[in-house]
């Protein structure tokens, strides 16, 4: 009971057919032109994942101090700030009708 989308018309399904088969050819004509763009984009996308510490600027033993730092320095913080104060909620009054019946059926 599988039933093609409204979008998938017959000039649309054709073009995509067209497309594949215009692009196994190119890959079985010259694989090289596919494998190079393959690579590079590869390797922008892994550089962008896992970037090397010199381009961070994070180095290991300065990133362990400086955890261990930020950590004592919050909590002395969160010590040292005051608690603010409890303000009871204020009940503002509404206009709303009290009808049972909706206002559309």
């Amino acid at each position: 009971m599988s039933r093609t989308p409204s979008k998938w018309n017959v000039w649309s399904i054709t073009l995509l057919a067209l497309l594949a088969i215009g692009l196994v050819y190119s890959i079985i004509r010259s694989p090289l032109a596919f494998i190079i763009p393959i690579a590079v984009l590869g390797g922008i996308f892994l550089l962008y994942k896992y970037p090397p510490s010199f381009i961070t600027g994070n180095r290991s033993q300065q990133g362990r101090t400086h955890v261990t730092q930020s950590r004592t320095t919050a909590s002395k913080v969160k010590a040292k700030k005051p608690r603010s104060k409890t303000v009871p909620f204020r009940v503002i009054e509404g206009g709303k009708e009290d009808d049972d019946l909706p206002k559309y059926h």
